[in-house]
């Protein structure tokens, strides 16, 4: 097999599916920013236990020479309408960080690739807007990373916090740099779906960090493949026959496979420790359990129903639900699983009684559309999705996933059951 870094992918006009939700991964391709250049309230600081808003002094200019600062921080530059730090490639970030690329953005803020100029190595750091909400958010983040570091012995389930500090008013999270995301690998090889080991391999280790968290009382809230990071961008090419009777050396019938499989799991800004009565809404669209928009108040079982979306998703290729309205969503989950138990729908909140008509689900006279309506009746059951896909272990997989998208939460199988569950311990395993 050949061999090779998956550092750029020659394809492009790939994304086909009917996603649009605001992409928050980290590895997008690098977009060098325009500077602005301009006056900016703040100061620079190295590491602090606390926040500043110290505005510069009349004489700030002296600070200056030829447009840069004397202690190596690029000139003063406001932020974007949006709160958004403004920066140039090359810039420093405090003394300690050079910036060298774009990684991604999010309503969060941005994601940069820096030099660490002290251990000498590339990191991952997030810039936070400098808005007070994002900036308390940021704080939250900050808690739960060093929480889980503190815990998380050899650091293997989720991303390290390396550092952070108040720069210009923007919360700076330092994190080691990882691979691209599950999504973005996904995305770069054509939606073309993992094989089957290596989605064990993925769901074990994502579980594992899930029960991790659980046992600590923490609920990540917003797991999708855009938040999983494979640790190596390193891959193999694979011939894809697959519904092609093109030459294997053509490019285009060859996947990509990640040389490891081993992952991370990010972005701890939306976790939250396990409350009474949490009915707010959580998770992005593909991935949100049934409990969430139906208003009947969420826990733990809320990120297992993740999961499995997840899980279906690296084993076909494409988002189990892909849908941006709450009753198509329902409606697309009855489709895919079957009906949805009475006793939740009696239950629903004002906000989810719109959903429901006489304790059964108001489909498909309550359809937006008929391309809605369409879109529902084309999806396939869970049992013929997996056999689709699975050639060995489709018995246990599908047994898995069903135990993983239990409508009611109560019933669900918690991380540490779906962890001795057979599709993980049992006898198939790497045939």
């Amino acid at each position: 097999m050949e061999m090779e870094r998956a550092v750029e992918f020659p394809h492009t006009n790939m994304d086909r599916r009917p996603r649009k939700r605001q992409r928050l991964g980290w590895d997008v391709v690098p977009q060098a920013p325009k500077a602005q250049v301009g006056l900016f309230y703040g100061q620079d600081i190295g590491n602090l236990n606390g926040f500043t808003s110290k505005a510069p002094s009349d004489n700030t200019s002296s600070l200056f020479v030829k447009g840069v600062a004397r202690n190596g921080s690029p000139p003063w530059r406001p932020d974007d309408k949006d709160g958004h730090f403004m920066f140039a490639v090359g810039d420093n970030l405090t003394s300690r960080y050079k910036i060298m690329s774009k990684m991604g953005e999010g309503t969060f803020g941005q994601v940069l690739e820096c030099w660490d100029k002290e251990r000498r190595e590339m990191v991952a750091i997030k810039i936070v807007r400098g808005i007070k909400k994002y900036r308390e958010a940021a704080m939250i983040e900050v808690d739960v990373l060093q929480q889980l570091g503190k815990n998380d012995i050899g650091g293997n389930r989720c991303v390290q916090i390396r550092n952070w500090f108040d720069y210009r008013n923007h919360i700076c999270i330092v994190f080691e740099k990882l691979g691209p995301s599950l999504y973005d690998f996904l995305r770069k090889n054509n939606y073309r779906s993992f094989p089957i080991d290596l989605v064990r391999e993925i769901g074990r280790q994502l579980l594992d960090c899930v029960a991790f968290m659980h046992d600590l009382r923490l609920i990540h809230t917003d797991l999708k493949p855009e938040n999983i990071l494979l640790v190596s961008p390193e891959y193999v090419k694979i011939p894809d026959y697959k519904g092609s009777s093109r030459s294997p050396i053509d490019s285009s019938y060859c996947k990509r496979i990640p040389k490891s499989s081993a992952i991370k799991v990010i972005d701890f800004g939306s976790t939250t420790y396990d409350r009474q009565n949490q009915t707010y809404i959580v998770s992005t669209r593909h991935y949100r359990a049934p409990e969430v928009i139906l208003g009947l108040g969420w826990s733990f079982p809320c990120d297992i129903w993740s999961v499995g979306c997840i899980l279906v998703e690296l084993c076909s290729g494409e988002a189990l639900f892909q849908t941006h309205e709450n009753l198509e969503h329902l409606a697309m989950m009855e489709r895919v699983l079957g009906p949805m138990p009475q006793h939740m729908l009696k239950r629903v909140d004002r906000h989810g009684e719109k959903y429901v008509r006489k304790s059964r689900l108001d489909w498909p006279d309550g359809a937006a559309s008929r391309d809605s309506i369409k879109a529902v009746l084309k999806l396939p059951r869970l049992q013929n999705l997996i056999m689709q896909h699975v050639d060995h272990s489709a018995g246990d997989f599908i047994h898995l996933l069903q135990g993983l998208l239990r409508y009611d939460p109560s019933e669900r199988l918690t991380a540490r059951e779906a962890l001795r569950h057979p599709f993980f311990t049992g006898d198939n395993l790497r045939r």
